[in-house]
């Protein structure tokens, strides 16, 4: 027998006959439309910012042994890699960002763009929370290197308490995305890095929730406070 879900209702801003809903469409369709414009101008500006040259050698654990930070890019020119909180210790990864990640296992490799997830946890508990999850994306440990302090994501609690935390150009373990690109020369350029709200262009849900009536429907203070784990979602079935 099928359950129902709770009646949940949407308060109706007006409601009118179609062709004024059409013609409203369409007014705000302009709108719709600056707004691509705008964004398109955006991304050709975030393309033309200046690199910097990754100095730093890292290496990385994966699940093939140890990788520096330019065999990431497995021959491709162009590197995004995701700044997942996911601490030494830690039973799992932070709730947020693995609702981001439910987005990642995609198609960036015919776009000549590799993509990792890099977390300073050891690989050993990377590889338990990411079989959990059931992910498929590339994923590697920086435990024991600079790398997630000097990309800006993890400081000591005495910097945090002393607010020397630099978050957002926060606590210890903070999520981000950095950009990075192999050069003619062939050294390693950090490219572009963006942090906290900037992540939002990564989660395909936003952007859908963003076009139904309800929006988000968020708590303003704490935004992602109905975030859970994808195993985890308490599921109501809809009557069918």
């Amino acid at each position: 027998m099928a359950r129902t879900m709770k009646n949940k209702s949407v308060r109706n801003p007006s409601v009118v006959p179609p062709e004024e809903w059409l013609a409203a469409r369409r007014e705000f369709l302009r709108e719709e439309k600056e707004f691509s414009k705008l964004r398109d101008r955006i991304a050709a500006h975030r393309r033309a910012l200046p690199w910097v040259r990754v100095e730093q050698v890292y290496s990385f654990e994966s699940p093939n042994g140890p990788v520096s930070l330019a065999q990431l890019f497995e021959g491709r020119s162009q590197l995004a890699v995701y700044h997942f909180m996911l601490a030494p210790g830690w039973e799992e990864g932070c709730r947020g960002c693995s609702f981001v990640s439910d987005h990642f296992d995609g198609a960036l490799n015919a776009r000549d763009v590799s993509f990792t997830a890099v977390s300073s946890a050891p690989l050993e508990e990377i590889k338990r929370f990411k079989t959990r999850m059931g992910w498929g994306f590339n994923w590697v440990s920086s435990h024991g290197t600079s790398f997630n302090r000097d990309f800006g994501v993890s400081f000591t609690a005495e910097e945090v308490d002393a607010g020397k935390a630099d978050y957002n150009f926060g606590p210890s373990e903070m999520p981000g995305l950095s950009v990075l690109a192999l050069g003619a020369d062939g050294a390693v350029y950090r490219t572009y890095s963006t942090y906290s709200r900037g992540l939002d262009l990564l989660i395909g849900a936003y952007n859908l929730l963003d076009l139904v009536p309800k929006g988000r429907d968020e708590d303003p203070e704490a935004p992602m406070k109905w975030v859970c784990h994808h195993d985890r979602y308490n599921h109501v079935p809809v009557a069918i």
